[in-house]
């Protein structure tokens, strides 16, 4: 055996001898807390609520850190009770019970009697890394980690804790710019560890059944986080850490986007090809280009490069005109060669060595400092040349390089040192652009495009994109993985650069894939590099004309997006979503905790990406037995539970849409601007499987923030019962108080209707409708009413 391996056995055997010679002492309730005295530390043992319980450990020598980065909730009393039975400890809430095992000392949790997760070797410190271990179940799954392209069920893997770009990444890529640290088991219970230190996540890399959280300092605090299901976990976790506001209605259109526009003409040539060509679009991306001429040398201006772009208040004004927003890069790096040198080491807001002088190294821009925004200056620096550029116009954000890309381990920041700083700087920054909103511009809701981020980062509205993937099939393929992981872990916005980024690939094939996958993932943002465009309008015939159908699909889909994202917002469920959610609880011969190949948009849709070159057929698997899924382009029926091998064509990939469900659409629109809920096409499939089945439709005036809080909302809700051959569909409409709804017309399509109706009524006056024999879907126009409710019978 290798020196080195033996070394680690030595360290792993003291480890555990270590935390079995750990001795209980004493014990008590102090409030809401349970407060442990062992032989080499003490415990802290607080519950959020039922489904909630935070457990820290101080060792000897240190002091009690409170500081949080990811947690906002606020501890409440549960009632927990404290039960002494001799051998062991028992601390319990109506949910989730704390045991606390004597001798040997060992906490293990159960909720509502159902045994969860235990410590296995507990805290263990050796000679570099703090470890917290607990013992796996055999047949255990295990999701989370944040952002990375292992498999959907990532056991297995030891998983660095250092947020870190993979250039050009395809189908695998272990260590990426979000690492998260917590745990997700197929048990449905999270672990979260508390600590934004650099260190490991090893998910049971050794087949022994453990997991170990290994860090290299600060807090050795973890929470449990339960759920009776997979609704109840996201519920739980986003409770604890924070929910995505959300976002600017216009972030769910399409944007423009390169690397990158290098001069106003070529900006504005864009934006009107679009126009031209009659592709929707809602936003402009502008790169590095927008301060600098050159890639090199230029990073940390800031300001416009007005040679290239001299009008740009006048361009954004014009853009802004015609409904497309302006987003810009900025990076948290200033060159000693830009021009904010000297005013950024005046202002004190640059990160410094450890005799406080501005840290400067090399990287591939040039030498440069970082922008500190752990501490005042650094970060009311930052924010006034946003504010700045705000008021010019800017409508959104771009933060690039925030890992930090290069972050020597030397650098000192005002709350620590680098590795204390480094997973959490991105998350830092989100919140910095957060905070500015909310005191100089709080009536309006951030658009905040970020590389790198952390647990809770979602509470900052932070939109984070899965880096600087190949242009590749293998790149493709790894996506849906990424959104999905990202999104149980709180992120729900996840999505990719469409087309991929990296390297100069002309594969229309490719680019059409993805676009059309694109239109059910959070963000529909082609981006790449400048030699092979990124944007539908400079494609070539066939590909234009694929391409934006997806784009108008997309917008065809607004109103059931901007719901779903409502749904985020309220209740911390992902926009996408594993179908392992879908068949929660039940028995299946699929193992769902594995597939991310099909998934969930929303609760109506069923996607399957095509990601295989001159694919003529791909296999998808329909969640929930016993239920029913209709191809959303022809119609068919495809029965739940099984595996079925279905038929691919150019013009779209798989999508299924669930027996039950109700689907707002609208027609489309240039841009955002011009959206309205007006007239809507409600579409719902019916199907003998379902006796009842809700749905809904969320609106208000896509950029207050704090809207639906303050009553600036309206919300429909749409119904459905079956009684015999009798279809009963309601529609009622909430009105917030501070909102005047207009009066809204709905087109109901009735799809799966085998037969033509025996009669048909609106609040018992005769309706009339439409019939497609072929299509079995039935058309009726119900008359635009306002907050009223309706019902519409259908005698089958």
């Amino acid at each position: 055996m290798a020196p080195k391996s033996i070394a680690l056995l030595s360290l792993l055997a003291f480890s555990s001898v270590q935390a079995a010679e750990r001795r209980l002492e004493s014990f008590a309730a102090n409030g809401n807390t349970l407060e442990i005295a062992v032989s080499d530390g003490r415990y802290r043992i607080k519950p959020y609520s039922t489904a909630i319980v935070e457990t820290t450990f101080i060792p000897t020598g240190e002091q009690y850190d409170p500081r949080s980065h990811a947690v906002v909730l606020a501890p409440v009393a549960v009632g927990a009770a404290l039960k002494d039975t001799g051998a062991t400890i028992e601390y319990a809430t109506s949910g989730i019970v704390v045991t606390v095992h004597k001798q040997p000392f060992r906490i293990s949790y159960a909720y509502k009697g159902k045994p969860l997760v235990a410590e296995k070797a507990g805290y263990t410190k050796g000679e570099k890394l703090e470890t917290i271990q607990f013992a796996l179940d055999d047949g255990e799954a295990l999701y989370g980690a944040g952002a990375r392209a292992v498999g959907m069920n990532r056991r297995g893997n030891r998983f660095q804790l250092y947020n870190k770009a993979d250039y050009g990444y395809g189908n695998r890529s272990q260590l990426l710019n979000f690492t998260i640290p917590v745990a997700l088991s197929s048990k449905r219970y999270a672990l979260h560890f508390d600590n934004p230190y650099t260190g490991y996540l090893d998910f049971d890399s050794r087949k022994d059944g453990t997991l170990s959280y290994e860090t290299t300092g600060g807090r050795k605090t973890y929470q449990v986080i339960a759920g009776d299901a997979w609704s109840d976990v996201m519920a739980n976790y986003t409770s604890l850490t924070g929910r995505q506001p959300l976002p600017p209605r216009w972030a769910f259109g399409n944007f423009a986007s390169r690397f990158g526009y290098r001069t106003e003409n070529e900006a504005r040539a864009t934006v009107a090809q679009f126009a031209k060509d009659k592709i929707p679009l809602d936003a402009i991306v502008l790169d590095l280009y927008w301060f600098g001429k050159t890639v090199q040398g230029t990073m940390g201006n800031l300001a416009w490069d007005k040679d290239s772009f001299p009008n740009p208040q006048g361009m954004m004004h014009d853009f802004a005109a015609q409904g497309v927003q302006t987003v810009l890069i900025t990076e948290p790096f200033v060159l000693t060669t830009s021009k904010r040198w000297q005013d950024a080491v005046n202002s004190k807001a640059l990160a410094t060595t450890a005799d406080g002088t501005p840290y400067t190294y090399d990287f591939y821009f040039g030498n440069t400092g970082l922008v500190d925004i752990t501490g005042t200056p650094g970060r009311d620096w930052f924010w006034n040349i946003y504010k700045d550029l705000k008021r010019q116009g800017v409508a959104g954000w771009w933060g690039d390089l925030g890992e930090p890309e290069v972050h020597p381990e030397g650098l000192r920041h005002a709350t620590g040192s680098a590795d204390a700083v480094h997973n959490v700087y991105g998350h830092e920054w989100a919140g910095l652009i957060a905070d500015g909103y909310k005191k100089d511009f709080p009536g309006e809701r951030p658009f905040i495009l970020m590389r790198a981020g952390y647990s809770g980062s979602q509470r900052f509205g932070m939109i984070p994109w899965s880096g600087d993937v190949g242009r590749s099939w293998g790149g493709l393929q790894s996506q849906m993985e990424i959104a999905l992981q990202m999104g149980m872990q709180g992120l729900g916005y996840m999505h990719s650069d469409l087309g991929g980024f990296a390297g100069p690939v002309l594969d229309d094939e490719l680019y059409v894939r993805w676009l059309q996958y694109g239109v059910f993932q959070p963000v529909f943002r082609p981006h790449a590099q400048e030699a092979v465009a990124a944007e539908p309008v400079y494609r070539a015939a066939r590909a234009r004309v694929l391409a934006t159908e997806a784009v108008r699909l997309r917008y065809r889909l607004l109103p059931y997006n901007y719901t779903t994202a409502f749904g985020n917002s309220r209740t911390g469920m992902p926009l996408m979503r594993p179908v392992l959610f879908a068949d929660d609880g039940s028995a299946s011969t699929i193992d769902t905790g594995t597939i991310a190949s099909t998934y969930l948009w929303g609760d109506s849709f069923l996607v399957a990406p095509v990601t295989e070159p001159g694919a003529t057929r791909k296999d998808v698997y329909f969640p929930i037995k016993d239920s029913a899924w209709f191809d959303f382009y022809t119609g068919e029926r495809h029965r739940g539970g099984i595996q079925e091998t279905v038929a691919v064509v150019a013009d779209h990939i798989p999508v299924y849409v669930r027996a039950g469900a109700f689907v707002p659409m609208t027609a489309v629109v240039q841009s955002t601007k011009d959206y309205s809920t007006k007239n809507v096409d409600l579409h719902y499939w019916h199907d003998a499987t379902v006796t009842t089945s809700s749905g809904q439709l969320y609106d208000d005036d896509g950029k207050a923030a704090q809207a639906y809080e303050q009553g600036q909302y309206e919300l429909a809700r749409f119904t459905s019962a079956v009684q015999g051959r009798d279809l009963r569909i309601g529609i009622a409409t909430e009105v917030g108080r501070q909102y005047a709804a207009s009066a809204r017309a709905y087109t109901l399509h009735v799809h799966n209707v085998m037969a033509r109706p025996r009669a048909a009524s609106l609040g018992g006056k005769p309706l009339g409708y439409r019939w497609d024999s072929k299509t079995g879907v039935l058309t009726a126009r119900l008359p635009a009413t306002a907050a009223a409710a309706v019902e519409i019978l259908l005698v089958l």
